[in-house]
């Protein structure tokens, strides 16, 4: 190895040696990948795996959004009408059905295969995200390569996939990994295009492939989640054609052909949808959905600037990498590529924080661009060598910070220490103090692959261990582990005071969600019937027990805590007296 110099550190002279790096395996490692499309996708796929599995069969249903999206697909397999949304009785028309009949699908192969309970195994109903988190993590692999070289592409694809955001996203079973994938599919196709003019300067037609991917790609998004894709694309398009003072390469994705084909996908849907439900889907989702969180009226409100400090976290650990390209990415924004991708990241970043209503998972459609940005920036070795390079501790900071916090939440939740955590919490630790130790412009790229192994221990020990260790945070499949013990046939279950939609997912869709009253009443109609009260709820259950001259018993109580509302809880399992 050639003698190097080692960059002083804590006061320390400069002084020529021969270092150890821990990053040259990796970079060996993607050198061997890089080598052909095969290698890499195959590469890419297992690393997503292994970032996405752990946690993803044995954490329990989230509240809220997760449940209730899984709870309005367990419902479409049961009534076999994939048409209607529905939450119990109530209609759930804030998205279109895209994410539900996928969910349904997975489900539904699952039992015609003979997976038993299928319907409430909540991972079945994540497979679709995780499906849309890999794609989405190949795509940006695809999406790269209009821009930097095949081994820039995938580091790109590595910094998505480590991405603290996705992560989050691949294990949940509602819409927003897949809506990636199809933004990122269309993008991508969308780059190729304008790429191709901007190369050629001709208006003559290219392959039909990319404007198939595009319309196809739209039509899917739409699907998923209404116009939203729509915004993305079109504010990128219009960018580009007010900075490039022409439209005119947009006729390459033959537009009259593909807005056909879009409309054929989408079409069937809506006029189902209209047929059955009148205007009510599209008042509701438009008006009910849409515009309450552009007036901040879901609870949700921040302050501009949100997404960007939020960013330094759920883009971790490619976040460093970003801030330390920046500064050249905007002296090089008039170049095509670097204009395409600025135009597809900072119109709809402007939208979203001037949006009221802000959730971390909003701007995850945008993460793409910045990837690769960063990774254009490392190849051409433009990487600020300023004071930025001291955020770079930040490839340390936040796994120390992250295991430190979860480890105390166990301990204090559980009284469990967790031991089976710390090996790879330490790994994490140790690769995130390489990363910072590593990185100098000449270094960069090994300081990145670092940081992505400690994001990866990272994954294993915060999902795959700590999370699912952490019993008292899930109390709903705790209850329905209760009444799976019982001896009745067909138990019937009323709820007052905890109404959480994974409650209703694990114990059934006729669960009844009422007050203390309402519970009392329930119990006294019948047998083979329990009451879940939660202790707030207690008094008045007693009470009206009382006056009616119900006879009950307790159970079990299942103590816990809804981190919906914040609070600690404690849910008595009350049954009529007889019933067994």
């Amino acid at each position: 190895m050639a003698e190097t110099l080692s960059r002083p550190r804590f006061g320390q002279a400069r002084e020529p040696k021969t270092p150890v790096n821990p990053g040259r395996g990796l970079a060996f490692v993607v050198d061997f990948v890089a080598a052909s499309h095969i290698r890499s996708a195959l590469f890419l796929t297992i690393v997503g795996l292994l970032f996405f599995l752990p946690g993803f069969f044995n954490i329990p249903p989230i509240d809220r959004d997760e449940a209730r999206f899984a709870q309005a697909t367990k419902q479409m397999v049961e009534t076999g009408d994939f048409v209607d949304i529905r939450f119990q009785d109530e209609v759930r028309y804030k998205k279109p059905v895209g994410i539900y009949w996928l969910q349904a699908a997975a489900v539904e192969t699952a039992s015609s295969l003979g997976l038993p309970r299928a319907q409430i195994r909540i991972w079945l109903y994540r497979v679709p995200s995780l499906i849309g988190a890999i794609g989405a993590v190949l795509l940006t692999y695809w999406t790269a390569l209009a821009f930097v070289s095949r081994r820039g592409a995938v580091l790109a694809a590595l910094m998505m996939c480590s991405s603290v955001l996705l992560g989050v996203e691949a294990r949940l079973a509602k819409t927003d990994a897949m809506l990636l994938l199809t933004v990122i599919a269309a993008m991508g196709a969308l780059a190729r295009v304008y790429l191709s003019w901007q190369r050629s300067g001709n208006l003559e037609r290219q392959s039909w492939i990319s404007p198939a991917i595009f319309w196809t790609a739209l039509a899917g998004g739409i699907l998923l989640k209404g116009p939203l894709i729509l915004m993305f694309v079109g504010l990128a398009i219009g960018t580009v054609a007010v900075l490039d003072r022409s439209a005119a390469w947009l006729r390459r994705l033959q537009p009259v052909w593909g807005l056909m084909w879009m409309l054929v996908l989408v079409m069937p849907w809506f006029v189902a949808i209209f047929l059955r439900a009148g205007d009510t889907f599209f008042t509701d989702s438009i008006g009910g959905d849409m515009l309450s969180k552009l007036a901040a009226q879901e609870s949700h409100g921040a302050p501009p600037g949100t997404y960007f400090l939020l960013f330094w976290i759920t883009f971790w650990p490619g976040a460093p990498l970003a801030g330390l390209a920046a500064p050249a990415v905007w002296r090089e924004r008039r170049q095509p590529e670097v204009r395409f991708l600025l135009a597809w990241l900072i119109p709809s970043w402007i939208v979203f924080e001037l949006v009221l209503t802000k959730l971390p998972h909003y701007v995850l459609p945008l993460y793409p661009p910045i990837a690769i940005l960063s990774v254009w920036a490392l190849e051409r070795r433009l990487l600020s060598i300023s004071w930025l390079r001291k955020g770079t501790a930040w490839w340390f900071a936040i796994p120390a910070i992250t295991l430190v916090l979860a480890i105390i939440a166990t301990i204090t939740l559980t009284r469990q220490p967790v031991f089976l955590a710390w090996p790879f919490a330490a790994a994490a630790l140790i690769s995130g103090l390489f990363a910072w130790w590593l990185y100098d412009d000449g270094n960069a790229e090994r300081s990145l692959l670092n940081a992505v192994m400690a994001a990866l221990f990272l994954s294993a020990s915060v999902y795959g261990i700590i999370v699912a260790a952490l019993t008292p945070l899930f109390p709903s499949p705790e209850v329905a582990r209760a009444l799976r013990n019982v001896v009745c046939v067909g138990p019937k279950v009323a709820a007052a005071g905890y109404h959480e939609p994974s409650l209703v997912f694990m114990t059934g869709t006729s669960t009844l969600l009422t007050d203390g009253a309402g519970a009392a009443d329930f119990l006294g109609h019948g047998s083979c019937r329990f009451a879940l009260v939660e202790s707030r709820s207690e008094r008045a259950f007693a009470q009206r027990a009382e006056a009616i001259g119900l006879r009950y018993n307790v159970a079990t109580r299942i103590d816990g805590y809804n981190f919906s509302q914040g609070k600690t809880i404690s849910i008595a399992i009350f049954r009529s007296e007889g019933t067994r």
